[in-house]
């Protein structure tokens, strides 16, 4: 393995600083988004864990998880660690899923960012609508989960394009030495 200059160091402490910083005003920013308006809107904070969690390891995947599912659960007013015990299951299994099957493509990450935010929006449904037994329960599935789960799985691409364009410029590249290159080629 090649050693790093204290210059590289730097630089690799420097963008890696920026690059959660970023991630933490992206982070805001959607938890303000979410915490304005009425109930018909995306849960951006969904798709943003989603991103995170695909390209960082499972102990950084699962606190992200954590940390955008208590911020939905204050956004939402649910049961206060509800949404961060499920966002942070799918956080990790995503994590997982992308480093054993998946590469990082966009058609795999709006896959698994479709499914993760429909489980998420048809769970809150079932324990905080149908569980009760309202009337005409049906009609909020209809007429609001199911928009909320479009609107986010919207709101995923966009959220997609702006984390890989953070990554693509600040992300940490691996160099390989030339004896490693021959080592892992034959």
């Amino acid at each position: 393995m090649r050693l790093k200059t204290p210059r590289e160091k730097r630089i690799l402490y420097f963008k890696t600083t920026v690059r959660w910083l970023l991630y933490l005003l992206i982070i805001f920013f959607s938890f303000v988004i979410m915490t304005s308006g009425s109930w018909k809107k995306p849960v951006l904070l969904v798709p943003v864990a989603l991103c995170i969690a695909v390209n960082t390891d499972i102990m950084i995947s699962a606190l992200t998880g954590a940390a955008c599912g208590f911020l939905i659960d204050i956004a939402c007013g649910r049961l206060f660690g509800y949404n961060a015990v499920i966002l942070t299951i799918f956080c990790v299994a995503s994590t997982l899923i992308f480093e054993l099957y998946l590469r990082k493509k966009f058609f795999s990450f709006m896959a698994i960012s479709a499914a993760v935010s429909f489980l998420q929006c048809w769970l809150d449904y079932k324990f905080f609508y149908e569980i009760w037994d309202y009337p005409d329960v049906e009609r909020i599935f209809r007429s609001v989960t199911l928009k909320v789960w479009i609107y986010t799985l919207i709101s995923s691409v966009v959220i997609y394009f702006i984390f890989k364009l953070i990554n693509r410029l600040l992300m940490p590249k691996e160099h390989l030495t030339i004896e490693e290159a021959i080592r892992s080629s034959g």
